[in-house]
């Protein structure tokens, strides 16, 4: 039983983008079984300040270790960071085939001298420090055709860790996962 709820908690897709788990996609940082108790502790951090996907997520969590006849205690951990790096292989894997150009190293936004963790870029021009220059940044390649002859159409994609892009060889529009 307790290998089949803690594999179960792995296993619990993200709500905006089902074909990863939570597992995947790096936000389950720990994941305790206490027998005594009859609880499932388990440790998460957002992808960014704010994402309204926690709810859902734990949500989901604590209706999975009901399920196996048992409670959650959901603590969610902000520091470190959530980064894209911490997103596994196989989800990127499947993040492509989904349609969605998974993202580059986190190191990638093509922002330097900014003096911060993360840099604001409206356009070309860096915002944040006269220092800050622009890069050449991690191009996804498109992931339909494999092209690495991509444009980016739009900041704001479906989500706010996304954006939208097209491939200038097939023409069409995919989602990227922003760097972070």
């Amino acid at each position: 039983m307790a290998t089949d709820v803690l594999a179960a908690v792995r296993a619990i897709p993200d709500p905006e983008i089902p074909v990863i788990t939570i597992e995947g996609l790096g936000i389950l940082r720990s994941l305790t079984l206490d027998d005594a108790a009859g609880q499932v502790h388990v440790v998460i951090t957002p992808t960014y300040s704010g994402c309204p996907a926690m709810r859902a997520i734990e949500d989901s969590i604590a209706r999975v270790c009901r399920a196996h006849g048992l409670s959650a205690r959901v603590t969610t951990q902000l520091s470190p960071a959530w980064t894209t790096d911490w997103i596994d292989e196989d989800s990127r894997e499947a993040l492509r085939r989904f349609g969605i150009a998974p993202p580059g190293p986190a190191g990638s936004t093509g922002v330097t001298g900014s003096g911060g963790p993360v840099s604001v870029t409206l356009g070309t021009r860096p915002i944040g420090s006269p220092a800050a220059e622009v890069t050449d940044r991690h191009t996804p390649a498109c992931p339909r055709c494999g092209s690495e002859r991509t444009s980016v159409l739009s900041q704001f994609g479906s989500t706010a860790c996304k954006a939208l892009r097209r491939c200038d060889d097939c023409g069409d529009p995919f989602d990227e996962f922003k760097a972070l």
